[in-house]
């Protein structure tokens, strides 16, 4: 009996000791996701290309040489988002990311019509104005439904040779991430 109450007792104790440590290492980790990481640099509705250096103060990097990244945080609380980059790299692919890092959509350059991204993100609601009254310039695009309301977008490009990184990099300048008027949709 003594045994079981003093087993019990330990279990309590190792119990309170776990709960206090994760309430007091909460703060440490809320914050530090990727939504937030990439909210935090700059507008929103913006492709910001990653460094391959480590920046002073931390911060995203794209760690693959042989890779040119782009990042844009997005909202469709307010108004669909049309990704749009043209055709003109080797290759290129995108994936849409909810808050929490889930993905929910990806493509690249061999699924897409005549090789450019043209994506419209956005919710349910959105998505069933955009369909009851397609205008031609989104005619092309692939609608995409979003489950959250927040997440991010990731455009990468293939970089073969150093011959290829202005191109890349040209490629990621002119890609658009912004919101679409939705009076226009009705």
């Amino acid at each position: 009996m003594r045994s079981i109450l003093f087993a019990t007792l330990v279990g309590l104790l190792g119990a309170a000791a776990l709960h206090i440590l994760i309430i007091l290492s909460v703060p440490y980790f809320t914050g530090n996701d990727a939504y937030t990481r990439i909210a935090d640099l700059g507008e929103p509705l913006r492709f910001y290309p990653l460094q391959n250096e480590p920046v002073a103060g931390g911060g995203l990097i794209n760690d693959d040489p042989e890779m040119r990244l782009a990042v844009c945080a997005l909202s469709v609380a307010e108004n669909p988002v049309r990704l749009y980059a043209p055709a003109g790299v080797p290759f290129w692919s995108v994936g849409l990311f909810d808050s929490a890092a889930n993905e929910v959509f990806s493509m690249n350059d061999r699924t897409a019509v005549a090789g450019a991204l043209d994506v419209v993100v956005a919710t349910p609601v959105q998505l069933n104005a955009i369909r009851k009254a397609l205008p031609q310039a989104l005619s092309q695009s692939i609608l995409v439904e979003m489950p959250d309301e927040d997440g991010y977008a990731v455009l990468r490009t293939f970089v073969p040779t150093a011959t290829m990184d202005e191109a890349a990099r040209a490629f990621l300048a002119n890609a658009a991430c912004e919101a679409i008027d939705q009076s226009t949709l009705e």
